[in-house]
């Protein structure tokens, strides 16, 4: 990718930044818009950064195709575009609404070839925190550029961890199954957080305020029958994980600047479609600061994968391996 290139993927981050900046904690922007392309609601604020983003590709590229949350794909209005920027103008759509700092401009740049993209191709990333303008830019094999200090951290143990996960979507009990060992673990020795935002989780692995960034919702649907159900009862008839245009700039970066990125099972992520946003699409993210941290969680993860195993399916049926 050119120098040209990874200028656009920083301006649009940033013309979408300072679009949203000024209606941070606004009520105005929590007004319901109807639903996304993704399922997720579609509230006010979404619409007017979705607004900016269509004009900007049309005018600064308009031989791009672009993916978003709200639009999903929209190919160039002539000819055929060599390139997707895949969109995500508020990571954080409910912390943006409250004023909170837990909230990000993600975009991300891949070559379209022959087949569909995957989160392997993505060649740019960057993620623009929307209050403090801190900026994370990565390119692949070219390492990551960013206004402030990057320090992942040293820590190893469960018991001095700091970390993150999601609620937003997912069933609290089921989760909370498969992450209480963990979340007891670091109560007092270390600190658990639920920011709202996955960018913002995963950039903090990056600057050392955070050790893991853990979602393992698509795992446990997976794996375990019947947990579908319970998402789809949380998320309104929808299963609301992170898809790709929450996770492909934030993993470029992260890949870039050192950390260790796979799903919840400890298998690669760059295989995975890039462009699509529907419950097939989404993926599980263990996102930690170190490998010998990294090994350690998939193996509390995975014990929590079946002791839900076991509440779900009781103890003969879970001792069955998925797909016997």
């Amino acid at each position: 990718m050119s120098a040209g290139h990874r200028a656009l993927v920083a301006d649009l981050a940033e013309a979408l930044r300072e679009l949203v900046l000024p209606l941070l904690g606004a009520h105005v922007g929590r007004a319901h818009a109807g639903a996304g392309h993704g399922g997720d609601v579609t509230f006010e604020i979404d619409v007017r950064a979705e607004a900016l983003l269509d004009e900007f590709v049309a005018s600064r590229a308009p031989s791009l195709a672009f993916y978003s949350e709200d639009r999903g794909l929209v190919a160039p209005a002539r000819g055929e575009a060599d390139a997707v920027l895949v969109v995500d103008p508020i990571d954080g759509t409910r912390p943006a609404m409250a004023g909170f700092e837990a909230a990000c401009v993600s975009v991300a740049l891949a070559p379209l070839g022959d087949g569909a993209p995957t989160m392997g191709d993505v060649a740019l990333g960057c993620v623009t925190e929307i209050k403090s303008g801190a900026r994370f830019l990565a390119q692949r094999g070219a390492g990551l550029q960013s206004s402030v200090a990057i320090a992942p951290s040293a820590n190893e143990r469960i018991d001095r961890l700091f970390w993150t996960y999601g609620f937003r979507g997912r069933p609290a009990h089921e989760l909370v199954t498969v992450l209480g060992d963990l979340i007891d673990a670091s109560s007092v020795g270390g600190a658990t957080f639920e920011l709202g935002s996955a960018c913002f989780d995963m950039t903090r692995v990056l600057t050392g305020q955070l050790d893991a960034y853990v979602e393992p919702g698509p795992r446990m649907i997976e794996e375990i029958p019947g947990v579908r159900t319970a998402f789809e009862r949380v998320g309104g008839g929808q299963v609301l994980n992170n898809s790709p245009y929450d996770l492909a700039a934030a993993t470029l970066c992260l890949q870039e600047g050192g950390a260790v990125v796979t799903d919840a099972a400890g298998r690669a992520l760059g295989d995975r479609p890039l462009l699509g946003s529907g419950a097939e699409f989404q993926m599980s993210v263990l996102a930690s600061a170190n490998a010998t941290l990294h090994a350690r969680l998939l193996d509390v993860i995975g014990s929590g994968i079946e002791r839900l195993r076991a509440i779900v399916l009781g103890p003969a049926d879970a001792r069955a391996t998925p797909g016997d």
